[in-house]
């Protein structure tokens, strides 16, 4: 991939964050809490992705994008060690939404997630932009 593909891939996945953000706000609106975690975590997953790509690097499980993320940005201090925290607990809790029977997550544990995955989201399109 040419550096000028992974720029525009990186403006489309931002894009896709921010969309998926979107969703996860009309879901949370409508009680759907489980599919509103999952979507946050798949916004959070897309920000990554697009900053990784930014910065050449590739990766194709999600797994690898978690230790990527950390290795690179998170245990560089290059950003906030709370945006690491945010994304592991967006993972366990997506799995258990998505995988675990008879469990549903309330208003209560979805909502405060909101605010914190907006700004890791606007964060990571700052970093990126930040990228020579």
């Amino acid at each position: 991939m040419t550096e000028e593909e992974r720029i525009e891939y990186s403006k489309l996945r931002i894009e896709s964050a921010f969309n998926t953000f979107k969703a996860a706000q009309v879901l949370s609106e409508n009680g759907f809490w489980n599919s509103a975690v999952n979507r946050l975590y798949y916004s959070v997953f897309y920000a990554i992705n697009a900053l990784l790509v930014r910065n050449g690097v590739f990766v194709q499980t999600h797994s690898g994008m978690r230790n990527q993320f950390s290795k690179l940005f998170i245990k560089t201090g290059k950003l906030d060690i709370k945006y690491g925290k945010l994304l592991v607990q967006l993972y366990d809790w997506r799995q258990k939404g998505d995988y675990e029977n008879l469990f549903d997550f309330t208003e209560e544990t979805v909502n405060f997630l909101f605010d914190p995955v907006k700004e890791m989201i606007e964060t990571i399109e700052i970093e990126i932009k930040g990228v020579k």
